[in-house]
């Protein structure tokens, strides 16, 4: 009896046993369920990287040259997978290059960060860099579909219920590892395959920059020939200007042709002193000397001008509203700019034709491209306008559409660069037998008017005795007609020809006024003269001198006084009793 009671004692422990061993298969599936989405993690993970790691290396020729077609079609490879709902390459500034996206996964235009790979709402988001010898160019970014976790848990839960499916999933997960393995295989042969393209690649890229870097250096060359010879027929009419006046002047004895001939001369010397600016506008900072003007007032004081430089043929309108707004800019350089637009729209015109200057006030521009006020100033002709190759260059320094000499491909890269200068923007437009439209778009100024738009007539030179005047200055040349015209004034001058010598000078002597010019010979050059007198004399007035604008910017910047050659007797007066003024 004692053993028949054995068995039923046994059982009773079968429901503990049996819950027990639920409860392990419970706990055995929960983990594999928690290993195998470990395991699918990082698998999809590992997968996905390769295919972006692939692409980024697919694309990074075309990144690096920014040939978004190009892009495009190797993106466009990816659509083939069901899994891949969004590819992306993105250039360096994160802006979007190229790419798709399902509706369900639409693509950021602009990417902000690189993260890591990450999974949100079914998604596997993997981000890789774009390198080009070791330099990041950009970003690819690959968006997959996962399987859902709860459908995984519910499967793998399957293996609580029975052993036989627990095993049944070893060996599908085991299938599934085999495939995920020949795949990445697969991927890898390909990665290897796409690696010798891309360096063959890279050596044809290496062989065209070699060729492109010879065609620049031919188009350079090219470029300085155009300039030197627009820059030599300019001087030479110049020169032949001046050489035949000095010998009609010594020919004559009438005075009125006496003068009429030195303002032949005189103008063939201002000609080459703006086209010398000009040149040195586009290798150094220029110095500006902006003034607060009236815009209407100021292009109306240029109508004469305007007048004599047309054509006969040649006809010009000026419509200004009455109401607009002043703005800051350097008066001569914005009568340069003008006179320079007005004269490439007379070239446009071979046959004739109407130039319009309009000007108008402008709350903001019309693209949007800049915020606040403006005044929009446009230059219309109606010549043979341009196609659009030739439109996109016209600002470049020394490229002209003339023939060779007959320009130096100054004038509208002075336009550009005094519209820059001013704070503004510039813009043109045209079409072959339309005309062409230049504006300008200049930032409105709310500070009350300059009490001065424009030059003062010059006074007449009363020479009187004015004091002593050091002049340092090293041209032989020029020192003796400096000093002739400093002698006219009435200033006493003593000359010297560096720095060095000057502060000696001042150490020995008393003076009334230094004038210097910029460029010396020596350790100490005009600008640390100026600034060596300030520390020891900083009573005594200083006026640099200067043709180079660079050195005229870098003075002006101190507050130090400049005089830019070449200039006249009258400007040198005023600008050294301006000097004088400021330190009494």
């Amino acid at each position: 009896m004692a053993g028949a009671g054995r068995p039923g004692r046994l059982w009773r422990f079968i429901p503990a046993i049996a819950i027990g061993g639920a409860l392990l298969l419970t706990l055995a599936g929960l983990g594999a369920a928690l290993y195998g989405e470990q395991l699918y993690r990082a698998q999809k993970v590992r997968e996905v990287t390769v295919q972006a790691q692939i692409l980024a290396a697919t694309v990074s020729a075309a990144v690096a040259f920014d040939d978004a077609p190009a892009a495009q079609e190797y993106v466009n490879a990816l659509r083939a997978n069901p899994e891949v709902e969004a590819a992306g390459v993105y250039r360096d500034t994160g802006r979007l290059m190229a790419g798709y996206g399902r509706a369900s996964a639409p693509l950021p235009l602009q990417l902000t960060t690189a993260p890591d790979p990450f999974f949100e709402k079914g998604h596997l988001v993997v981000t890789t860099p774009v390198t080009e010898s070791g330099t990041r160019i950009g970003t690819v970014q690959i968006r997959t579909i996962t399987e859902p976790v709860v459908r995984r848990f519910m499967r793998y839960g399957a293996a609580t219920l029975l052993v036989g499916m627990a095993a049944l999933l070893v060996g599908v997960l085991g299938a599934a590892q085999a495939a995920l393995a020949r795949a990445n295989r697969e991927l890898r042969r390909q990665a290897r395959d796409l690696a010798e393209a891309n360096e063959a690649l890279r050596i044809q890229i290496a062989e065209r920059e070699k060729a492109e870097e010879a065609l620049r250096q031919s188009q350079k060359m090219e470029a300085i020939g155009q300039l030197t010879g627009g820059v030599a027929h300019d001087f030479n009419n110049l020169l032949m200007v001046a050489s035949s006046g000095l010998d009609l002047m010594e020919r004559t004895e009438d005075p009125k042709r006496r003068e009429m001939l030195k303002n032949s001369i005189r103008q063939a010397v201002d000609r080459g002193s703006s086209l010398t600016r000009q040149l040195l506008a586009f290798s150094r900072p220029t110095a500006q000397k902006a003034q607060v003007v009236d815009l209407a007032a100021q292009i109306e004081g240029m109508r004469v001008l305007l007048d004599r430089s047309l054509r006969e043929d040649v006809t010009i309108e000026i419509n200004l509203p009455p109401d607009l707004w002043p703005v800051e800019i350097d008066p001569h350089q914005f009568e340069v700019a003008l006179l320079n637009m007005a004269v490439n729209a007379r070239d446009a015109m071979p046959n004739g034709g109407k130039i319009t200057i309009a000007a108008s006030n402008d709350p903001g521009m019309a693209d949007g491209a800049l915020e606040g006020d403006y005044v929009h100033l446009c230059v219309i002709d109606t010549g043979k306008g341009m196609p659009p190759e030739m439109v996109g260059r016209v600002f470049e320094p020394f490229f002209t559409t003339k023939e060779r000499g007959q320009g130096t491909g100054l004038g509208l890269s002075q336009v550009y660069g005094f519209a820059r200068a001013s704070g503004g923007e510039i813009r043109i437009a045209s079409e072959v037998g339309e005309g062409t439209t230049i504006s300008i778009y200049l930032p409105r100024q709310e500070k009350p008017l300059s009490s001065l738009t424009a030059e003062e007539p010059a006074q007449a030179i009363v020479p009187r005795g004015r004091g002593r005047v050091l002049l340092v200055e090293d041209d032989e040349a020029v020192a003796g007609l400096v000093e002739d015209m400093l002698g006219e004034l009435g200033y006493e001058p003593t000359r010297v020809s560096n720095a060095a010598d000057a502060l000696a000078k001042l150490k020995d002597g008393k003076f009334d006024l230094v004038f210097s010019d910029m460029v010396m010979p020596g350790e100490i050059d005009g600008l640390g003269l100026a600034r060596e007198i300030a520390r020891r004399k900083p009573a005594l007035p200083v006026v640099l001198t200067t043709g180079f604008s660079e050195a005229a910017a870098a003075a002006q910047q101190d507050g130090i006084r400049v005089l830019v050659k070449p200039y006249r007797i009258e400007q040198l007066a005023a600008e050294l009793d301006a000097a004088r003024r400021e330190k009494a």
